[in-house]
């Protein structure tokens, strides 16, 4: 069995930011994903380029994605497109308001 593009962006709905219980989904940090047999490949970007928590997303990602099935191989891009806080989902904005960050 293969991983869909929808099972990707599923499990990354688990991958909480390290400062936020948001998903880096929800976040709009992904910007990305593709399924190409058993590799998986992210376009992830971050709030800003002093992130401290850069490595820590990378891992976190890395580890949910070689959980689904027929996945061996997670390749993660940085992409240094602009984010902003109208990257946010519905959901993402939820979570936030009920941690009391807005």
């Amino acid at each position: 069995m293969r991983a869909t593009e929808q099972d990707v962006q599923e499990a990354l709905r688990e991958v909480l930011d390290p400062e936020y219980p948001v998903s880096v989904v929800d976040l709009g940090l992904i910007r990305g994903v593709e399924v190409d047999g058993a590799t998986v490949r992210v376009r992830l970007t971050y709030t800003s380029m002093g992130c401290p928590c850069m490595e820590m997303i990378q891992d976190d990602v890395r580890e949910r994605l070689l959980r689904l099935p027929g996945v061996e191989h997670v390749e993660i891009h940085t992409v240094w497109e602009p984010w902003s806080r109208q990257h946010i989902t519905e959901e993402g904005w939820r979570r936030l308001n009920r941690v009391g960050v807005v």
